[in-house]
């Protein structure tokens, strides 16, 4: 479970680079400058966690099985956002300028981004699946 949730976490901070990075092409930084956050590679390595509930859903059509996963994602993406509000002062990420922001931590219009990335964390399970027939991880 401890090289799952590494995978997932560094397998997430590529993710938020590529998308941050696509980002700043978009408001022209050709240099594709991406970001990150530290506390980003705990919140995404729980993706571990979403195991279990692919292993029940599998059986349900793509449609449904990404609105699941993005509504789990939003759901994580709040509550910790939340908590390190309380923790630490401040989220690392602020959303409250955006026009579909729930409090600052979570956009609604990054739907279709979260439903695409949770059917992606099907495809990497599948991988790691494959891979732990080999080894052990």
């Amino acid at each position: 479970m401890i090289s799952r949730f590494i995978i997932y976490g560094l397998f997430g901070w590529c993710m938020e680079i590529f998308w941050t990075g696509i980002g700043s092409l978009l408001k022209g930084d050709v240099k594709l400058t991406g970001r990150t956050y530290i506390w980003m590679f705990f919140i995404y390595g729980s993706a571990v966690f979403f195991e279990p509930i692919h292993e029940n859903i599998v059986h349900l059509n793509i449609i449904l099985r990404g609105g699941l996963y993005t509504v789990l994602i939003f759901t994580v993406e709040y509550f910790t956002g939340w908590v390190l509000r309380k923790v630490i002062g401040r989220c690392p990420w602020d959303y409250s300028k955006c026009r579909f922001s729930v409090k600052g931590l979570i956009r609604l219009d990054y739907a279709p981004a979260w439903f695409i990335a949770g059917l992606l964390l099907e495809r990497v399970y599948y991988g790691l699946e494959r891979i732990s027939r080999v080894i052990n991880i």
